[in-house]
């Protein structure tokens, strides 16, 4: 993206203008949206952690989308920094899978601290420096401070190792329960982009606190839920595939909950944990969720337009998100 790409509206004949946002090529990407009359939502923008994920789009997504008067919160990842880091003292990353499959990291207490330095040190400053360099008035956030996000720490976790259920202990990561929507409402209001990282602050059954572990994307799907902003879950592929190794399989939309029971049963590795999310936040109050590729020319404003994996509130019945 250039200087040269823009938002503009696009005017009917019924009076009605539609979002539409024009590259430096003059090709045209129409965005979802109500007409200009209409206060479109916030938009929170997950930027994955992973090597392959490459932040630039975002980064000038980001910087048009506020020029152009949407308030946007970035959260962002670092799996990848993460384990590079570890290895480099001599230490080898942990991944443990879940009793329902899901894969995730165990973080012992070494683990923690590799953490905290990498995420919401290094990696946080240098998003929130790519962004101001941009024009975005970026903010730096741990889920720490000011109990952004919060929750009691899992000092243990159950694990499926060698096809048996285990409990392994000395784990430091937390469950979200709680989001500080008025810090994130004050900042966007005085025209900053927070900028948010794990760690979360974990509440200790003595009443203590402490920094602990928190998975990305779902924290982004809990800043979604509770400021009712849309959730675009960038990645390194296109979207959901119906058969996981062919990307012809994209699934485009979701809007039933039979919709949503297939797109939880075609979601296998690190994809499960995206759909997750993405329940998590519309059963909390997001609009949509959008899956989409992180590699492409106007990453976020193509998923805000048609493309990825849109998945709808109308997905998520009243019953269902009582249970997410």
């Amino acid at each position: 993206m250039t200087g040269h790409d823009k938002l503009v509206g696009n005017d009917d004949a019924s009076g009605d203008a539609n979002h539409v946002f024009v590259t430096a090529d003059d090709e045209v990407v129409a965005l979802d949206g109500g007409s200009q009359d209409d206060e479109e939502p916030p938009v929170v923008v997950k930027v994955g952690g992973a090597m392959a994920v490459d932040p630039a789009g975002a980064i000038d997504d980001v910087a048009h989308l506020v020029a152009n008067g949407r308030e946007v919160v970035v959260v962002h990842g670092g799996s990848t920094a993460v384990d590079e880091t570890l290895e480099a003292l001599g230490k080898e990353p942990q991944y443990v899978e879940t009793p329902s499959g899901v894969t995730g990291r165990y973080t012992d207490a070494e683990t923690m601290e590799v953490f905290e330095m990498v995420m919401a040190g290094k990696l946080n400053t240098e998003l929130v420096a790519d962004l101001q360099e941009v024009g975005v008035d970026a903010v730096g956030l741990s889920g720490v401070d000011g109990g952004l996000i919060s929750g009691p720490r899992k000092s243990a976790i159950r694990v499926r190792e060698d096809g048996k259920k285990k409990i392994k202990r000395g784990e430091h990561s937390g469950s979200i329960e709680s989001v500080n929507a008025d810090l994130l409402a004050t900042l966007l209001s005085a025209g900053h982009v927070p900028v948010v990282s794990p760690p979360m602050l974990g509440e200790e059954e003595e009443g203590d606190v402490t920094p602990v572990n928190t998975d990305a994307d779902r924290a982004a799907a809990a800043i979604a839920g509770a400021i009712d902003a849309e959730l675009v879950l960038l990645t390194d592929v296109t979207g959901v595939y119906a058969d996981p190794d062919d990307p012809e399989t994209l699934i485009e939309s979701v809007t039933t909950p039979d919709d949503l029971d297939a797109l939880e049963d075609a979601a296998e590795g690190f994809m499960g944990k995206k759909v997750m999310a993405a329940e998590e936040a519309l059963a909390e109050g997001s609009p949509r969720v959008v899956v989409s590729d992180a590699n492409v020319r106007d990453p976020v404003v193509n998923a805000l337009g048609d493309a990825g994996t849109h998945v709808e509130a109308s997905a998520v019945t009243a019953e269902s998100a009582e249970d997410i």
